[in-house]
């Protein structure tokens, strides 16, 4: 059962994400015969350093080899399992591109992705460990899914929900310790379908994964100057939900997405994308990371230097509402 309770909740967020998905990955494998963990000698940073210990049957470690993470995921998704791959974002995506393209995607093998560390979640490590434009990548890929939770009890709701779904799947993980709580009780979580958290007549705040609960702080300040928001949590990058973005556009002055990703090739690229396809008008704007590499520093700062706290979200949005 994917179903968490207020304790859990705040247990989980208390950890951060990537214990929090060892653990609740532990607990689905306890209930799942054909599911496997695998990592890239990333076991305790990945949270999977317990069950390395108690399900070593279970538990496969490649080393430091992601591209051989892929394949051999490949062939135990080609098996009938279901193998759930973990490493730091740009390894389990850029290093390994060709790989999921042709292994994963092409062959539409059930694998499951886990990126850790997204956006700018490893900051003191340096830009070679951001998973600055991980979405743009996959999300090209044909057959692929993709999964940005915003907190910890959708971390879980989202490992239940692809264990069960024939598809090659990334789940995307920002935010490190103690976990703003988006959700404080259990939620109903679909695949491929949005959450409307708040609802306003002006703006549109369409947010994913870390910047769902900023974006419900931004939400406030704005309301504070009589600018009526609404907040969509926009999990699931792909499939897109087109039907809850076009009743954004059609119901609100301006739609800002709010990633911590690129402004290349993520959500806020989907949704461009699809307003095109369609000849929607309505005004966007696309509040997330810059075209530019990062600096080294820790996370709270990285998101107040690239404008990714709600007062500056707010801002932004202010400045081109007005």
């Amino acid at each position: 059962m994917s179903a968490f309770t207020s304790k859990e909740a705040k247990m989980l967020s208390k950890i951060g994400t990537r214990a929090a998905y060892g653990m609740l990955l532990m607990e689905l494998i306890a209930k799942n015969d054909n599911v496997f963990a695998l990592s890239a000698d990333l076991g305790g940073s990945s949270g999977l350093g317990r069950m390395r210990e108690v399900m070593p049957h279970r538990f496969i470690n490649t080393g430091i080899a992601e591209q051989s993470l892929i394949s051999i995921s490949a062939g135990l998704a080609k098996e009938g399992l279901i193998p759930f791959a973990s490493s730091f974002a740009p390894f389990i995506t850029g290093r390994c591109f060709d790989f999921i393209r042709m292994n994963l995607g092409y062959m539409n093998l059930n694998v499951k992705l886990v990126g850790l560390g997204c956006g700018v979640g490893m900051g003191e490590l340096g830009h070679s460990h951001y998973g600055w434009e991980d979405i743009a990548l996959l999300r090209s890929i044909p057959n692929m899914t993709i999964i940005c939770p915003s907190d910890c009890g959708m971390i879980k709701k989202s490992l239940y929900a692809v264990a069960l779904r024939q598809s090659p799947t990334y789940i995307r993980l920002t935010n490190t310790l103690n976990v703003p709580i988006v959700y404080e009780e259990d939620f109903d979580f679909e695949i491929g379908k949005a959450i409307t958290l708040k609802s306003g007549d002006d703006v549109a705040l369409i947010a994913t994964g870390s910047m769902v609960h900023t974006s419900l702080k931004a939400a406030e300040i704005l309301e504070q100057n009589s600018i009526s928001c609404s907040v969509i949590d926009l999990h699931t990058i792909k499939p897109l939900d087109e039907e809850a973005v076009l009743n954004a556009c059609k119901s609100h002055k301006l739609i800002a997405t709010i990633e911590e990703h690129s402004i290349i090739g993520g959500l806020g690229g989907a949704i461009a994308e699809f307003k095109a396809r369609i000849g929607c008008d309505t005004r966007q704007i696309i509040i997330g990371l810059p075209d530019s590499y990062g600096h080294t520093a820790d996370y709270s700062y990285q998101l107040e230097k690239y404008g990714l706290c709600a007062t500056q979200i707010a801002q932004t949005i202010q400045s081109h509402f007005n």
